[in-house]
């Protein structure tokens, strides 16, 4: 695989590099490279999709991808994940393992790694992959100009906003699941009160996640005096379509509710008429159901938010690849400057 460095993107040469997204769950990792297109496309050399708990290390993640499918040194790596850098450490409660990036960097001989959120890196992509394959859920069904907001619950709940101009646009990231969770109805008070009987802070994600999914059903086991028989989120998803257990079918319903809101909440804060993506296998999984829940409702709120709402068109859409192709293009506009970027965040051998 030879490096041509007569393509040229923006100045920057087509040298592959590594796009990493790394999740709660899942470590998705490619072998990128600037398609040489003149429009900041990217083209990917190789794939795979690796469980986190199989790994000790995100080093060790990393390595196992280099070994399989890099046959070249590579010197540069791009990594979306989950949480925010502080330091040189990334913070997040979701993580399977703590990363920091001075020792990633060393630990595989990189010249350089690159940080931004997943969420961010999922924004990127609205300029490209993501938009492409999108199930239409509600609101108008042909987007406007304006920002576009992505959202998506998984081992955690992320959020962020792409805002359009003539030099590419920028994305907003957020740490939207850590806002305060409000309840809408009595039931819904009922859920919270059972998780925080003495009241204190509970962050939506506790609720609208994988995870979450599994803490409404057991909650509402216990309201209703019943045991929990199921363990996992995916238990609880495939018992509520086949409509196998009620407390299954209820927290599904919460769930989608609860989304709903959230997901209004958020695009009466960022107006995104360009139309909002919930990302995610977890979401497409269930898109029908979803179409029949009331989460059209609850993301329409009520009265003058109602009337704005109503023309923010909403899509379903899968996580899949999309990450690795955002970091990629993000990289391609920013990271690979040679100097390095303080937000989001870069490390580099001259900067450690």
């Amino acid at each position: 695989m030879a490096t041509n460095h007569s393509d040229l993107l923006a100045g920057v040469p087509a040298t592959p590099f590594l796009a990493a997204d790394i999740g709660g769950t899942h470590g998705r990792v490619a072998l990128m490279r600037a398609s040489g297109d003149g429009a900041g496309g990217v083209e990917m050399l190789a794939y795979r999709v690796y469980p986190c708990a199989q790994f000790l290390t995100l080093s060790e993640l990393l390595q196992a991808f280099i070994e399989a499918h890099v046959p070249v040194p590579v010197k540069h790596c791009v990594l979306a994940c989950a949480g925010q850098v502080l330091g040189d450490e990334v913070v997040n409660d979701n993580l399977a393992w703590p990363i920091r990036l001075t020792q990633l960097r060393q630990a595989l001989g990189f010249d350089q790694v690159a940080f931004l959120n997943d969420f961010e890196a999922l924004a990127y992509a609205l300029d490209g992959s993501l938009t492409d394959d999108g199930h239409h859920l509600c609101g108008p069904d042909t987007p406007s100009s304006g920002p576009t907001l992505v959202i998506g619950p998984g081992t955690g709940l992320g959020a962020a906003v792409h805002v359009p101009s003539p030099a590419g646009g920028f994305v907003l990231g957020t740490e939207a699941g850590q806002m305060d969770f409000a309840p809408n109805s009595l039931r819904e008070r009922e859920i919270l009160a059972h998780i925080a009987p003495h009241g204190g802070y509970v962050p939506f994600e506790y609720i609208v996640s994988g995870p979450g999914l599994l803490t409404i059903y057991t909650t509402l086991c216990a309201l209703d005096g019943a045991k929990p028989t199921l363990a996992t989120p995916e238990a609880v998803t495939t018992a509520a379509v086949a409509s196998s257990d009620g407390q299954a079918v209820e927290a599904l319903d919460v769930f989608c509710a609860c989304l709903g809101s959230l997901a209004g909440n958020l695009a009466m804060a960022f107006m995104p008429t360009g139309g909002v993506y919930l990302a995610g296998g977890f979401l497409s999984s269930i898109f029908e159901w979803l179409k029949r829940s009331t989460f059209e409702e609850r993301f329409l709120h009520g009265r003058s938010a109602r009337a704005l709402l109503s023309h923010v068109p909403v899509w379903v859409t899968e996580h899949g690849r999309h990450g690795v192709h955002g970091a990629a293009r993000w990289y391609l506009r920013h990271g690979m400057s040679g100097a390095g970027t303080p937000w989001p965040a870069a490390v580099d051998g001259a900067a450690a």
